[in-house]
């Protein structure tokens, strides 16, 4: 089963290599990025706070040095999405009245990034507060998908993710709470990683309004939101994974053949369109003829629409802090605490599931790349099998891995036709909590079966 690609470009590992080798230089790597993103960005918008000088700079400095063995992804050029802090860059969330705040310091996470040698060349386009599956606001414009400019190329991170699928960089780190690196992956055809929550330090991560009312804080990590990388191969996400990383991670490095699997492809009140079920229908049927188990039904599976109510409901509170919903009604301590609750329980459930199975199949989200709106999905409908569906049931797929706090690997599986238009088609790899390295492999062995 073939995939579409749009670029021939080098991943962040092979870029580095060829720094390494000789091949080329920082300063080589860094203007060819730029030049790419000068060329492909007038059309696909992904790019909104460039840094182009100051990395130009940097990598000037970084010719003719010697990596340190600390150093893997030395000299080479990425972006990260438009809501880290990077020193001295804008960061306002897509809203026109917080564009005066830029940031002192570099998050944790770019720090990270930096120390490994990455040279960051500008920040990533999102949403307003980073609250839909596109990717568009009045301050940096809409990006378009790189496979269809009509087509939405996801959100919240689809910024980076149009940049890493058209060729502008080879990886990024966006984050997800709603499937906000899971979709744009799926959208653009590329591999991104949700981590398990709390792996990945999302200290410079905050609201921009609350950072200049604070200052430079991060107090606490949000409930269910994660940062994770997004990029065109398996091992470029492994070595991004690692170097986010605030725990050691371990491996079972078990042959995905002696693996069981099971599949979720059908979840109460989130129906899935056949421009997704099919390309992961057939993906299943080559694996279990290669020998690998999967099954499609298990009496250990949580209640999953239980789940979907509280896991929105937790979403909600999370993404308003606290603030009164729609209706007028403000979440209690006590509601909170109850959901909290029933959070753990449901990582519970999954954690006996994942005694008998290795991973879950599913679905990233019930669509290929949506047509852009003028508002935000969720405040619209999806068309799925010829039918209008209230958006916000579209997120049953990205909670049945975030709210469990578990780790998730989307992988391109091939190309679907939806509503008229071929597009790229990804495939979930989720596995028990800390399992991110496993999640990858699996997802690496799966490509190999399916495209070779």
């Amino acid at each position: 089963m073939a995939y579409p690609t749009l670029t021939d470009k080098p991943g962040a590992i092979a870029t580095a290599a060829a720094i390494r080798s000789g091949e080329m230089s920082p300063i080589e790597a860094v203007d060819a990025a730029i030049l790419r993103i000068e060329h492909l960005d007038a059309e696909i918008n992904a790019v909104a706070v460039p840094d182009f000088d100051r990395a130009c700079d940097t990598a000037r400095a970084m010719t003719g040095q010697t990596p340190g063995a600390d150093q893997p992804l030395f000299g080479v050029p990425m972006t990260v999405k438009e809501s880290f802090d990077v020193e001295g860059l804008q960061s306002c969330w897509g809203h026109e009245r917080l564009i005066d705040y830029i940031a002192p310091r570099d998050s944790e996470l770019v720090r990270r990034l930096k120390a490994a040698g990455a040279i960051i060349i500008g920040k990533t386009n999102v949403p307003i507060d980073l609250s839909d599956w596109q990717s568009f606001n009045a301050v940096y414009g809409r990006t378009r998908n790189p496979h269809n400019p009509e087509r939405s190329p996801g959100g919240s991170s689809g910024g980076g993710a149009a940049a890493v699928a058209s060729g502008m960089v080879p990886c990024e780190y966006g984050t997800d709470i709603g499937g906000s690196v899971r979709v744009p992956a799926h959208f653009c055809g590329i591999w991104g990683h949700k981590t398990s929550w709390g792996l990945v330090s999302k200290r410079g991560h905050d609201h921009p309004q609350i950072a200049r009312r604070k200052g430079f804080t991060a107090a606490h990590d949000g409930a269910l939101s994660i940062a994770g990388p997004l990029a065109r191969n398996a091992a470029d996400l492994t070595l991004l994974t690692q170097l986010g990383a605030t725990i050691p991670l371990q491996r079972k490095s078990r042959p995905l053949r002696d693996c069981r699997v099971l599949a979720i492809t059908e979840f109460p009140a989130s129906p899935v369109d056949a421009s997704v079920s099919e390309p992961i229908d057939c993906a299943i049927e080559e694996l279990v003829r290669t020998g690998i188990k999967v099954e499609r039904a298990s009496a250990l599976i949580p209640d999953l629409a239980q789940q979907q109510a509280d896991y929105l409901r937790m979403l909600n509170i999370a993404l308003a802090r606290g603030a009164p919903s729609p209706d007028g009604k403000r979440a209690s301590a006590a509601d909170w605490f109850d959901l909290l609750d029933a959070q753990a329980a449901n990582e519970f459930a999954w954690a006996q599931l994942f005694e008998t199975y290795d991973f879950v199949l599913a679905p990233p989200a019930p669509v290929l790349a949506i047509p852009h709106l003028d508002g935000s999905v969720f405040n619209a409908t999806i068309r799925v099998n010829g039918q209008d569906i209230p958006a916000g049931a579209a997120l049953a797929w990205a909670g049945l891995a975030t709210f469990p706090n578990l780790p998730s690997t989307v992988l391109p599986i091939g190309e679907s036709n939806y509503e008229g238009t071929a597009l790229p088609c990804g495939m979930q790899v989720i596995g028990p909590r800390w399992s991110d390295l496993d999640c990858i492999d699996a997802a690496e062995a799966i490509a190999q079966i399916l495209h070779g």
